[in-house]
């Protein structure tokens, strides 16, 4: 057996050491020079969201909301439960944990029809239970958890029944003062029965608001009163028993966007203007992916802050709450780079678009001289292109991927997590053997993956394996519906790039810089949103749009 060279002795032992220091840092209190932690001990965690997604390699969003209703006469020729599930399968990369669905006949005040359960979408709503789900507007909601427990009490639209009738509200996003509206709602006399800050909406909507009411319920000004008493993060779909509210947090920070539903003959009108198009009924929901598949046209955004009105006559906007004074909107960068589906549409121009143009960027920035380009398939194929295109490099897939095998983050420790990179990519040696390498990804969060898929890639024949990666380094908790709960589980703080290249084994490794970030984003946004458009950073650079959160113990 041939003796391993002195050099290859030194890397060995190189990349011991690291791994040796990483296991260290991975169980004790995490100090660095280079991203000094607080005396006070800020960005601790405790209550809810302590330990919150320990366990997973990647990172994943809270979860996706979705409503529709029909305009005309009711009852409506279109099937709005299956609209709003075909609408969940478009959004399910946003949560797969659990579902639910709620819709009503528009006649009732008392009752909803509600079926709601753990698991995938294609799972929980069977032939059967869609057929208990008849309607003529409702709601939908897909989850994974990032601030109570994974169970079915927890699972959304959590639907209420007030003095006024019934209430059914779906939430993506997480309340950064949870704690004190927690308390605020307890002192009125109102139980919780989960720690849902979703639940919490749901009933702080119930309370009165501060001018009281004189001819019923005033929702538009219980929803006001709520978006005044929690700025951060949600954008919700809230239905009464005949109209369905949209509702976006002031700093914009989640996404919702408005789509018509047009006639099935929409063949001979594809070259219309969607506003010159009839409507057979509206739909709301976090991504614009999917509208298509449903029959559906991209219609706009719901501005940050804006209150919007789904009735069987249309659309409208009843108030915009401001963002706080000398506050800036915030609209989570993530959603460009890792949360959003593609073919989505964000600030006017298409998620793709935008990837495509942070691989381009990331060539300006750290090109290294290789045979071919490629990706981690698929988050970071785009931004593969963009690095290709910008450097004349040929693109090349080498990864092959097993669509059988679960995501990589549900594996119960380290060791089975990198075993199941391996069951989840399979290399394609022809493209690879005897290549110098560029490897392409979107993010790396805590470093778990790479490393296998690097060793694959030289197992197959790679000479050299660079890897770049189109966004800047995970250095921050997040508070606002992302599981990146703790500096200590986020190798960006452990290792820097040269470090982490011999710690996964790669020959070189770089990140975008958040600047760059920043202008791939803003190049072909909407320039009529462009001067009151802001992204939230804080994950990247500790700047967090509304300030850090004055108590943490949620």
């Amino acid at each position: 057996m041939d003796q391993p060279s002195p050099q290859q002795q030194q890397q060995d032992h190189v990349v011991e050491e690291v791994g040796e220091a990483l296991e260290m840092l991975s169980t004790s209190a995490f100090t660095t020079p280079r991203v000094a932690r607080d005396d006070g001990d800020k960005f601790a965690l405790k209550g809810k969201r302590a330990g919150r997604g320990v366990v997973q390699s990647g990172l994943t969003h809270e979860c996706g909301v979705f409503g529709a209703i029909a305009t005309g006469e009711w009852p409506t020729q279109v099937d709005v439960a299956q609209v709003i599930c075909l609408g969940l399968v478009a959004l399910q990369h946003r949560g797969q944990e659990s579902a639910g669905i709620v819709t009503s006949e528009g006649n009732c005040a008392k009752n909803f029809n509600v079926h709601k359960g753990m698991g995938m979408i294609n799972n929980i709503f069977t032939d059967e239970s869609m057929k208990k789900l008849k309607g003529n507007l409702g709601i939908g909601h897909t989850r994974y958890s990032t601030s109570a427990a994974s169970e079915e009490v927890n699972c959304q639209p959590f639907v209420v029944h007030t003095a006024h009738g019934v209430l059914a509200v779906a939430h993506n996003g997480e309340l950064v003062n949870c704690d004190s509206l927690r308390r605020d709602v307890l002192s009125r006399g109102v139980g919780l029965s989960t720690h849902s800050d979703s639940e919490l909406i749901t009933q702080a909507l119930c309370l009165n608001p501060p001018d009281g009411e004189d001819n019923g319920p005033d929702w538009p000004a219980r929803i006001k009163h709520l978006m005044q008493l929690a700025p951060l993060s949600y954008s919700l779909v809230i239905m009464l028993k005949d109209k369905i509210y949209g509702v976006r947090d002031p700093y914009g920070n989640r996404p919702l966007c408005i789509g018509k539903i047009v006639p099935l003959s929409i063949g001979s009108y594809r070259q219309e203007k969607v506003e010159k198009l009839a409507a057979d009924g509206w739909v709301i929901s976090s991504e614009s992916c999917g509208f298509l598949s449903i029959g559906a046209r991209y219609v706009r955004e719901v501005l940050p802050g804006e209150i919007v009105e789904l009735t069987r006559d249309g659309i409208k906007t009843i108030d915009v709450v401001e963002c706080p004074e000398n506050r800036r909107h915030a609209f989570c960068i993530f959603e460009y780079v890792y949360f959003a589906r593609s073919d989505s549409i964000f600030e006017g121009q298409m998620v793709y678009s935008v990837r495509l143009q942070c691989g381009r960027q990331l060539a300006r920035e750290a090109f290294v001289d290789a045979d071919i380009v490629s990706s981690v398939p698929e988050s970071g194929t785009a931004a593969a292109h963009g690095y290709a295109r910008e450097t004349g490099l040929h693109f090349a897939e080498v990864l092959c991927k097993n669509r059988y095998v679960g995501r990589t983050f549900i594996q119960p420790s380290t060791r089975l997590r990198q075993l199941g990179v391996a069951k989840k990519f399979g290399a394609l040696s022809e493209n690879v053997s005897g290549k110098r390498l560029t490897l392409i990804d979107d993010s790396i969060v805590r470093g778990n993956t790479i490393g296998p898929i690097i060793k694959l890639l030289r197992d197959a024949g790679a000479v050299e394996v660079h890897i770049r990666i189109a966004s800047p380094p995970l250095l921050y908790p997040c508070y606002m519906g992302i599981n990146i709960p703790t500096r200590e589980e986020l190798i960006g703080n452990k290792l820097n790039p040269e470090e982490l290249a011999k710690y996964v084994g790669a020959d070189s490794l770089a990140y975008l810089s958040v600047e760059g970030l920043k202008k791939a984003v803003q190049l072909n946004m909407d320039k009529s949103s462009e001067d009151e458009a802001g992204h939230c950073t804080a994950c990247l650079t500790g700047d967090y749009p509304g300030g850090l959160p004055e108590d943490l113990e949620w």
